[in-house]
């Protein structure tokens, strides 16, 4: 896992290492940079795969074409082994990468099975490629400088460096110089009817034990987070029964349901289990350092990043590269507000966005939090696989008819694995889990007053803040960002509460 920057004109070495700068977190292990008269590429890098060979920017065989490349892919071996015309120099998964452009341009993305962001550069052509990986599990922000030159970076706070025009590469898309973007993912919208329960749950254990077993593989030690709800309890689980040894981590306020859950799964599956217990002051004095890896002020999106911080310190004293839960709830219907939907169709459609949006709300979170303490995050859940197969399943066995139960047939997979105190375990965020939730509420209230909300909700730019709470966080945003250059991009998340929502 690493961080990527760059600007698509040559002879920017100083400007593309500040940018490498801002993003050393993400990759400390290692850092390069390649110029020439028309490009500038710099790469900041956390060994996972192949620990002593593999720099980046890194070139094929006849220094063409030049990469760099944030991410992991999980098939390399196979398409390396179909790869038969090449001289591999190292046994990364970035060089299949390189090669695979070398063979099918742009066409190369519908063969990677993985999370990715990348640019390769053709040398002779002049020309750049970009690419990101189906739900955007991998950043990449973009724009223009004042001269005109295109530049790119993992993170807001690089591309602020050379910029203040501000823009996210959309998930599943690619980018050439000469046609633009082009889409070559999406999520299907018609669900299939399977009218067997039996079936269903059959065929979702096989994917999510293919899923898991797959992101075990690394060069470094592997762990899992484990809040003690459903989704992170059935991911730890499946771990557990492949690898040996398995840390897990928690993280919660003391005497919270999340610390008492995660024990109990911990000794159920028998992991190595470490916690780690905060209090309110160390919620406070975290806050802003949360706020500046996050970028962004979504009031849901910083309640759990503040746990996700904390969970991914305490990880990355053992291992480099943690499992996480996320994405269970958009595919399966995790959220209480989705019991509203009366209709399947309309439910349906609320799920395929939300996962479709990932990439602005717990994707990035996770992302975020887990590289500014320099550890890789990998989320079973949503294998491209694991995606397809979820949206070919009726929405009433998400919540079911008959009681509202969210996730029921997730629910019903996981009685093989858990007990049933964990799999039917009513769902609380991880936010809520942790006991952070009302420390940061009682906290927005105590610092942003009823007449200072009112006066200072909408902003110039037309974005308007919607509560107290991301008021507080907004005003923190904004002493470390250029905040208004992409505040109407910033990811919203629809779920708060129970009853309140965010269009």
């Amino acid at each position: 896992m690493c961080g990527i920057a760059g600007i698509f004109h040559g002879n920017e070495t100083n400007r593309v290492k500040m940018m490498l700068e801002k993003i050393i977190h993400r990759g400390p292990d290692d850092h390069g940079v390649f110029s020439d008269s028309n490009i500038t590429l710099g790469h900041n890098r956390l060994t996972i795969i192949d620990l002593y060979s593999g720099r980046q920017p890194m070139k094929n065989e006849d220094g063409r074409y030049w990469m760099i490349f944030n991410g992991e892919i999980y098939n390399y071996k196979s398409l390396r082994s179909e790869l038969k015309n090449h001289n591999f120099a190292t046994n990364t998964d970035s060089e299949v990468i390189i090669h695979l452009y070398e063979e099918l341009k742009e066409d190369c993305v519908n063969y990677l099975d993985g999370m990715f962001s990348l640019v390769i550069y053709d040398s002779i052509e002049k020309t750049i490629f970009m690419a990101r990986d189906p739900l955007g599990i991998k950043p990449l922000y973009y724009g223009y400088t004042e001269e005109g030159y295109l530049a790119f970076a993992s993170e807001i706070k690089a591309l602020q460096v050379v910029t203040d025009d501000i823009n996210e590469f959309p998930n599943g898309q690619t980018y050439t110089t000469k046609n633009g973007f082009s889409k070559y993912f999406s999520i299907e919208q018609d669900p299939i009817n399977i009218k067997n329960a039996d079936d269903i749950v059959n065929g979702l254990r096989l994917r999510l034990e293919d899923s898991v077993r797959k992101r075990l593989v690394a060069d470094v030690p592997v762990g899992v987070f484990l809040s003690g709800g459903l989704d992170s309890s059935l991911i730890a689980a499946i771990a557990a029964k492949y690898k040996k040894n398995l840390n897990s981590f928690a993280v919660g306020m003391e005497g919270s349901n999340d610390i008492k859950n995660a024990r109990i799964v911990a000794d159920y599956i028998g992991t190595i289990h470490h916690e780690l217990i905060y209090t309110e002051d160390d919620i406070k004095k975290i806050l802003p350092k949360v706020i500046y890896y996050l970028e962004s002020c979504d009031p849901a999106l910083v309640r759990s990043a503040v746990a996700t911080y904390f969970v991914s310190k305490l990880a990355s004293k053992y291992v480099k590269v943690v499992l996480s839960g996320e994405g269970a709830d958009e595919l399966f219907g995790g959220y209480h507000y989705l019991k509203n939907y009366s209709n399947n169709w309309e439910m349906h459609t609320e799920l395929r966005s939300i996962t479709g949006n990932l990439h602005n709300s717990n994707l990035q979170r996770v992302d975020r939090m887990t590289m500014a303490n320099s550890i890789e995050g990998r989320v079973p859940f949503l294998d491209t696989e694991m995606i397809h197969y979820a949206f070919k399943i009726k929405p009433s066995y998400k919540i079911s008819e008959k009681d509202k139960t969210e996730k029921w047939i997730l629910r019903k997979t996981a009685e093989e694995y858990l007990p049933d105190s964990i799999v039917w375990r009513r769902k609380e965020k991880f936010s809520i889990g942790t006991g952070t939730n009302e420390v940061l509420n009682s906290l927005a209230e105590s610092e942003i007053s009823d007449r200072y909300f009112v006066k200072n909700k909408k902003l110039a730019n037309g974005f308007e803040i919607k509560s107290k709470e991301e008021m507080y966080y907004y005003n923190i945003l904004k002493e470390q960002f250029a905040v208004d250059a992409f505040i109407n991009e910033m990811g919203r998340s629809r779920s708060l509460d129970d009853f309140q929502i965010y269009a």
